[in-house]
């Protein structure tokens, strides 16, 4: 009865484990906390791109965050015009509320992932050590050579002067700041050594103006992302060949998959009548599975009851090893 036991459930767990794959039932989410979360990008293993795989997460559906080697922050914005998020790092001070030092890891990215940091970050670096870090004016040269500038920290740049939302409050403060473009997120730790505190600002796009009076700076950490176009993608998408799909993947393979509006996982697009239904054939296979194991455990059964009743002695039940146990 043991055995019948731990089969049956063997049994089922094979069935759920394979109605689950390759991508698990329903839609994938379209968003997080009102954040638009869409192709590559995904909340949801097997929807999206690979390459972004479990890279975001959605708490409680309600909050957007970005995984990296540093941390996990939150994602405060989200563009696919111009792929790029907006993330914030708690850690980074800004005028909002008093000062104080802070000796935290630096945002960094992950370098063998799509994600990149943006040229349009500037960092800011208050209170450092002057001994050990070259403070001074960056040369107007270096915003159109910048391979030919060294690594100095700017103390005259415009944000030192015009930080967002708070000017003139480094003179209140009585604080001492410079700017920084790094060449690696290395560097951004190395100067965190030598510094009180940090935060960064990048150049967010305002549409209705003409350069370069199109860009306002704003705290946070712009991060850009890859959108890989694939032509399998683009048809799993084109309602002209049916009511559209979005684009996915299998979390076993890493396959292409378009995962339609009825629940099927088609290899094409959501308008191939030959698209392979995941869910009905890990049913089947289940199925087959259940099946051959139910006919082992009749012809078991069978044996032993044969031997049980030509046997006079008393039959006793062993011991359970890790040899012979299912569980």
């Amino acid at each position: 009865m043991e055995v019948h036991l731990h089969v049956h459930a063997f049994a089922i767990l094979v069935i759920v484990w394979m109605s689950g794959s390759p991508v698990s039932g329903g839609l994938c989410r379209e968003s997080c906390g009102g954040i638009p979360v869409l192709y590559p990008l995904s909340i949801d293993d097997g929807c999206g791109s690979p390459y972004y795989r479990n890279m975001l997460t959605c708490a409680d559906n309600a909050t957007l965050r970005l995984r990296t080697p540093s941390g996990t922050y939150p994602v405060v914005g989200a563009d696919y015009a111009d792929p790029h998020l907006v993330v914030t790092d708690p850690s980074m001070w800004t005028c909002e509320r008093p000062f104080t030092s802070v000796r935290a890891a630096s945002f960094s990215l992950d370098t063998s992932t799509r994600f990149s940091l943006s040229p349009r970050n500037d960092y800011l670096f208050f209170n450092c050590d002057e001994e050990r870090v070259i403070v001074a004016p960056r040369p107007a040269m270096c915003d159109r050579y910048p391979e030919r500038c060294d690594s100095a920290c700017d103390h005259a740049g415009y944000l030192c002067r015009n930080l967002p939302g708070c000017r003139g409050a480094l003179e209140e403060n009585n604080m001492s700041c410079c700017a920084y473009r790094p060449r690696a997120a290395e560097s951004l730790r190395l100067m965190l050594r030598h510094c009180e505190s940090y935060t960064s600002v990048y150049w967010r796009a305002v549409g209705d103006k003409f350069p370069p009076y199109d860009q306002v700076p704003a705290y946070g950490v712009r991060v850009d992302f890859e959108i890989p176009v694939t032509t399998r993608c683009l048809q799993c998408e084109d309602r002209r060949r049916g009511a559209g799909g979005t684009c996915g993947f299998d979390p076993a393979t890493r396959d292409f998959v378009c995962i339609c509006d009825d629940g099927r996982n088609s290899t094409t697009d959501c308008a191939d009548g030959h698209a392979s239904r995941y869910h009905a054939s890990a049913g089947v296979v289940a199925a087959s599975v259940v099946f051959s194991i139910s006919a082992a455990i009749g012809i078991t059964g069978l044996v032993l009851y044969i031997r049980k009743i030509r046997s006079t002695k008393v039959v006793t039940c062993g011991v359970q090893s890790n040899e012979n146990r299912f569980f």
